[in-house]
């Protein structure tokens, strides 16, 4: 069939659509096509496997929910666990020094706070680093030099950001490889004087958008929740406890885009009651959940972590042993 514009859209015959389902369908079940696989089970048997390419995962939560103690571990551990799979990971890390960020993976490796790991007291040699730990945390360090990672530090505009993808894409060392673009976090993008954050958000989303279709490409992103999950009524009505789709900022534009929303939420820092979360009534104490609201290829799930926060991690817990979500 011929356009005669040529302003005209690409066009596809649904029986090229139907060969490529089926090469993705086969070339699936024979393992050559995989997930990245995260260190979570529950999670990877929520989202096909792990993280999967030209998808996009929104994970939203309020300020101290471990967003991006989530999304600095997850970055670990996709190169730890995935080392038959060849990717890039493009960091737009807004919020916190690049510096930051490896002394959190540090810290996660270590299992120390990032306090003991910059010696923040002078007088309390608890707080200060051996000899003996230099020299481990100089090991790790070397490791996590190897990572494929680059970061930019610096927040730009949407326009900016797509340019620097696209720029990125581009680079030898990008040749036939997998990129996941983590962006930390999406209020943090820079609009204009006249432009609002619902805006700039919605704009992000239709780039993100475009993005995800060409090549490989995964985007996880991070963002916020509004203030409403912090309404006493709701803190006060276990009916009322879990986030729900009005609570995500910009939730228009970003549920529409997303193929998986997910909220990480810690109630004990709403000042809700232990064994009183939601209405089955969960525990609350050092206990952080990752509410799936919107899974495209699933259903929406609670899954239940605990809180090691201070080592930059959250680590699951088996629902059989401690709770049943």
């Amino acid at each position: 069939m011929e356009l005669i514009s040529n302003k005209s859209m690409e066009l596809k015959h649904i029986s090229t659509a139907t060969d490529e389902i089926l090469d993705y369908i086969n070339n699936r079940r024979h393992g050559r096509i995989n997930s990245l696989r995260t260190r979570w089970p529950k999670f990877n048997r929520c989202c096909m496997g792990g993280i999967e390419a030209n998808t996009i995962y929104t994970v939203c939560g309020i300020s101290g929910a471990g967003k991006s103690s989530f999304a600095n571990s997850l970055e670990t551990d996709l190169f730890e666990l995935n080392t038959n799979e060849s990717f890039v990971v493009l960091n737009f890390n807004l919020e916190m020094l690049s510096s930051r960020q490896v002394g959190r993976k540090l810290s996660y490796k270590l299992n120390k706070t990032t306090s003991e790991l910059y010696s923040s007291s002078s007088t309390d040699d608890t707080y200060k680093v051996s000899d003996e730990d230099y020299t481990n945390i100089l090991k790790h360090a070397e490791k996590i030099k190897k990572f494929s990672i680059y970061y930019v530090d610096c927040p730009g505009t949407v326009d900016e950001i797509k340019q620097t993808i696209i720029s990125f894409k581009k680079l030898e060392e990008m040749k036939n490889k997998w990129l996941i673009i983590i962006l930390d976090h999406a209020l943090l993008v820079k609009g204009n004087s006249i432009t609002s954050e619902r805006e700039i958000i919605s704009s992000l989303q239709r780039m993100f958008m475009e993005q995800k279709k060409y090549g490989r490409t995964t985007i996880i992103q991070l963002s916020q929740l509004n203030r409403e999950i912090e309404d006493k009524d709701r803190i006060n009505n276990p009916n009322l406890h879990y986030p729900m789709r009005r609570d995500v900022f910009g939730s228009d534009s970003l549920f529409q885009t997303s193929d998986y929303v997910i909220v990480l939420h810690r109630p004990e820092i709403l000042g809700i009651e232990d064994m009183n979360y939601g209405p089955k009534r969960l525990p609350v104490k050092n206990m952080i959940y990752l509410h799936i609201l919107k899974a495209r290829e699933g259903e929406p799930k609670v899954l239940s972590f605990i809180n090691n926060l201070k080592y930059n991690r959250i680590d699951e817990v088996d629902p059989y042993n401690i709770i049943n979500i």
